[in-house]
């Protein structure tokens, strides 16, 4: 099947996609819709490049009632949205592997949004999806 592109207007209280649970997460995910709740944010990485920008990855643990994962915030936008203690709409995620465990993380075709009013999201701090080592068996993906 051809990869369909769906374009969507951010209109009022409307969810496009239906939004799953962190433990349904797997790798190779893309097109991911999730409410989660940041519970603490580490810098990972901050460097300038040659140009004079500079690369800043922020990793902050998020999650939602039925676990928890790590996010990779790699821009000022995302890095901003993602504060400890806020609930984030995480529009068209997608899942990263690195060192063989997940990362949400959002690409330029995504989206974050402070989701505010909501009920108070709860994580479950007991299943950390991050934790959790795959090994790629038959892979063609070189690391």
């Amino acid at each position: 099947g051809g990869r369909s592109t769906r374009l969507f207007a951010m209109v009022g209280n409307t969810t496009p996609g239906e939004v799953v649970p962190v433990d349904s997460l797997r790798p190779g995910t893309t097109g991911l819709n999730l409410v989660v709740k940041v519970l603490d944010a580490k810098e990972v990485m901050n460097k300038k490049r040659p140009d004079g920008s500079s690369v800043r990855i922020v990793e902050c643990t998020v999650g939602d009632a039925s676990g928890v994962i790590l996010f990779s915030a790699k821009n000022k936008q995302q890095v901003e949205t993602m504060k400890v203690g806020t609930t984030v709409r995480v529009h068209n995620g997608k899942i990263d592997m690195i060192r063989g465990t997940m990362r949400l993380a959002v690409d330029q075709w995504g989206l974050l949004k402070e989701e505010s009013g909501g009920e108070e999201v709860l994580p479950n701090r007991d299943n950390n999806l991050s934790l959790v080592e795959y090994e790629l068996v038959a892979s063609t993906d070189l690391f």
